[in-house]
């Protein structure tokens, strides 16, 4: 096919949506089936009509292709595992019972059985549940999801293309299941895997599929000759299947470097690529193949990670290039619209002539629509378009939000000595022992309590006048009394405030920080049903005035023991923001930190002697290619030690991070300086606390003993066993006991047994361990 008969061809397509739907109706409808007050019956009815919404909006747009099979009750990954039958031992007799329910007790466990373990999506902040497989793994195909999809979207007359998670990349997300041992590669499973993909294709080629799309994100990080092989191997052997749909091979977040030859070579009909921010050099790689001769190429050149509106001649110019290179080109964004809100014009509150700079999922099917158009049709069939789009392009560089000239002098005086404590830590250590007086093993909380109905209603009693500040701020007031008296009762014996003013731990500092934008409506899907606002990075960065201090004063003059300050990191306010992408993130970063050091510095002024600084986006937003790690780690690392270097040797700064693999930032977790680190351990076996202690690591470490993220309460003798796991990799005197994560999405029974149970297993361990002080 010519370039010419190529553009002519070019059609517009995404590789999955937002599945909550406008008014988070799916996450409603699973806590209430939860609950007990909707029935399986009418949980799957919402769900089908949120797909089937979904599917006429994209058609309505002008999508000439849609994905299936994106939807999800709680993952994709666990939706794969169910696919392939990989449900773990612990959960068989309860999807045997009944299919949903097991589901669901996978995703989040039951009182008598863990859930699967939770990790983060590559470099996003979305979760999936990590597969467990073993040498005596027996996969069977179950293909009645992606079939059921299919054939609802076939219903109603769109063109649909089912999307699954690829076999390589779904082994490598998976771990040796607990029994087996840490040395088992689930890749090794792949000859076994390969048939049961076979078998669904079959299917879904028997359901009208024409074309099924097999997303391989694992690709674009650094893989080993025996990774790539398995993957050739892969598609060599689902490519020359007698019986099956064509096929997409999808990658996306980062450039598929040294796997693009071998997927350009792959029997398949067709490659999805991203060609957005580091994804950008697949376009020279492409070139440097030879391209895709003979096949489909499908070009992600609309971001879908991020919400500013896409410069449409810089994307139309990459689109022509890529016409020389495959024989047909669609338009698509870089990965699912998953990561991204739903409509931007939901926003009413945002100025105007900023909402012209922003896209949400609806907008970016329209952008990949209008580029679909441009390219088939010619630049004259979107004229208008294009001019719109340089004015609102050019309306954002030269806005007054963008550039305040204090904020990057302020930025640009910044030395390396402002980044240091002023004592090493082991000094700095036995000040704080002596200040605080904490036992062996001391106790504490990650910093939120449960987010009450209660809460919740007074905010928007207060967003809708109901009530006035003052009768708002003595119910915070009120529920900051009970949560300190509940600790004090417990045995905690470093408490915390409990965070009842804050709706989310980034939006709650993005509304109090200028350059920043808080959204209504712009809810992004986390894991399962927890979604969350991430609010918008547009400008430089300031604080006008403190943001936590009162509140953190008012608990600590309410008891004698330590209560934390609560900040979070100025890498996770980027991470869990969206960020602008108009300079370079460690200036950004920089801004960010130099606003939330002066609030470290009131804190402490006011009196806090423990103050906590949560990066769990550090690991996160690690680059997926090794090259790229150092300067990131270099500038994050910076970032949170310039916010937390200016205090005294005796105030003890903690840090929190969860749900992510901590193997490879070992080095930078050493080099942000802090006295205590806080991880996620309780679903991991206490795995970060075994790898802080082969690194040598040598500050204090909390590894949580409580997954908060289930709704089962640990007993005494479940958290004792964990902590005891704990003390064969950190010694008693740097040992801290504290839950997984913050408390804020568990109701209160729970809460308060699972931490009672907590401080019991904490005073029978201490019991046990010889004080080194004594």
């Amino acid at each position: 096919m010519t370039s010419t008969s190529a553009a002519a061809a070019a059609r517009a397509t995404v590789h999955g949506y937002p599945r909550q739907g406008p008014n988070r109706e799916l996450k409603k409808a699973i806590e209430g089936y939860w609950q007990g007050g909707v029935g399986a019956d009418a949980l799957r009815a919402t769900a089908a009509e949120l797909r089937r919404d979904t599917w006429r909006q994209l058609v309505g747009a002008g999508v000439h292709e849609v994905p299936t099979g994106d939807f999800s009750y709680y993952d994709h990954v666990l939706d794969t595992s169910v696919m392939v039958g990989a449900v773990p031992a612990r959960h068989r007799d309860a999807v045997a019972a009944d299919p949903l329910d097991g589901y669901f007790a996978m995703a989040r466990g039951t009182q008598d059985v863990a859930p699967l373990e939770m990790t983060k999506w590559f470099d996003t902040n979305y979760h999936y549940l990590v597969p467990e497989l073993g040498p005596d793994t027996v996969f069977a195909a179950d293909s009645a999801q992606q079939v059921g999809e299919l054939a609802e979207a076939l219903a109603l007359g769109a063109a649909a293309r089912p999307v699954l998670v690829g076999p390589v990349t779904y082994l490598l997300l998976a771990k040796p299941a607990p029994g087996v041992a840490a040395g088992f590669d689930p890749l090794t499973l792949l000859d076994r895997l390969l048939p049961v993909y076979a078998e669904v294709l079959a299917d879904l080629r028997a359901a009208g599929a024409d074309w099924v799309q097999l997303d391989e994100p694992a690709l674009v990080q650094d893989r080993s000759p025996a990774v790539l092989n398995a993957a050739a191997r892969a598609y060599r052997d689902l490519g020359t299947l007698p019986d099956r749909p064509r096929l997409l091979v999808a990658s996306y977040f980062d450039r598929l470097g040294e796997a693009l030859p071998v997927l350009a070579k792959a029997p398949v009909e067709g490659l999805a690529l991203d060609f957005t921010g580091a994804a950008a050099g697949n376009l020279g790689d492409l070139a440097a193949v030879g391209g895709l001769p003979g096949k489909r190429l499908v070009a992600g050149v609309v971001d879908g990670r991020n919400v500013w509106i896409n410069d449409h001649e810089k994307s139309l110019a990459t689109l022509g290039t890529l016409l020389g290179l495959a024989d047909r080109v669609d338009v698509a964004s870089s990965c699912s619209l998953l990561h991204v809100p739903l409509d931007a014009a939901a926003e009413r509150d945002i100025d105007p002539q900023i909402a012209r700079w922003l896209a949400f999922a609806r907008q970016k099917t329209a952008e990949i629509v209008t580029l679909a158009r441009g390219l088939a049709q010619g630049t004259g069939a979107i004229a208008a378009e294009l001019v719109a789009n340089r004015a609102d392009l050019a309306s954002r560089a030269g806005s007054a939000l963008t550039h305040d000239p204090a904020v990057r002098a302020r930025a640009a005086a910044v030395t390396d000595a402002d980044g240091r404590r002023s004592q090493p830590y082991a000094e700095r250590a036995a000040a704080q022992r002596a200040h605080l007086g904490l036992p062996l093993l001391p106790t504490t909380t990650i910093g939120s309590f449960p987010q009450t109905a209660e809460l919740r209603t007074a905010r928007a009693d207060l967003r809708a006048g109901r009530i006035d500040a003052a009768g708002y701020e003595e119910r915070i007031a009120a529920e900051i009394r009970e949560v300190l008296a509940f600790q004090e009762k417990a045995g905690i014996d470093v408490l915390v405030h409990g965070e009842p003013e804050r709706n989310d731990m980034v939006q709650y500092f993005a509304e109090r920080l200028t350059g920043y934008l808080a959204t209504r409506h712009g809810w992004v899907q986390s894991y399962g049903t927890r979604y969350v606002r991430p609010p918008v990075l547009a400008g430089d960065v300031s604080r006008p005035e403190p943001m936590t201090v009162r509140w953190t004063t008012y608990a600590q003059s309410l008891t004698d023991r330590p209560v934390k300050g609560m900040l979070t990191g100025p890498v996770t306010m980027l991470a869990w923001s969206f960020v602008r992408d108009d300079q370079p993130r460690a200036e950004t970063a920089r801004q960010v930190a130099l606003a939330l050091r002066d609030e470290v510095d009131d804190l402490e002024a006011a009196g806090s002697s423990v103050i906590q600084v949560d990066e769990p986006a550090l690991r996160e937003t690690l680059p997926l290619r090794t090259a790229a790690r150092a300067a990131y780690l270099a500038w994050a690392t910076e970032a949170f030690r310039l916010t937390t270097a200016g205090v005294r040797p005796d105030t003890q700064i903690h840090t929190h991070m969860c749900y992510a693999e901590f193997g490879d930032i070992l080095a930078a977790i050493d080099d942000l300086d802090a006295d205590v680190i806080s991880l996620e351990a309780a679903r991991s076996h206490m795995q970060a606390a075994a790898e802080l202690a082969t690194a040598g690591y040598p500050r204090e470490v909390g590894p949580g003993v409580y997954d908060i993220h289930s709704p089962r309460v640990p007993g005494v003798a479940e958290a004792t066993a964990l902590l005891r796991k704990g003390l064969d990799a950190i010694p008693a005197e740097r040992l801290w006991v504290n839950p997984d994560c913050g408390l804020k999405t568990r109701g209160w029974p729970e809460v308060r047994a699972a931490l009672q149970n907590l401080v019991a297993a904490a005073h029978e361990v201490r019991a046990s361990v010889p004080d080194p002080a004594s």
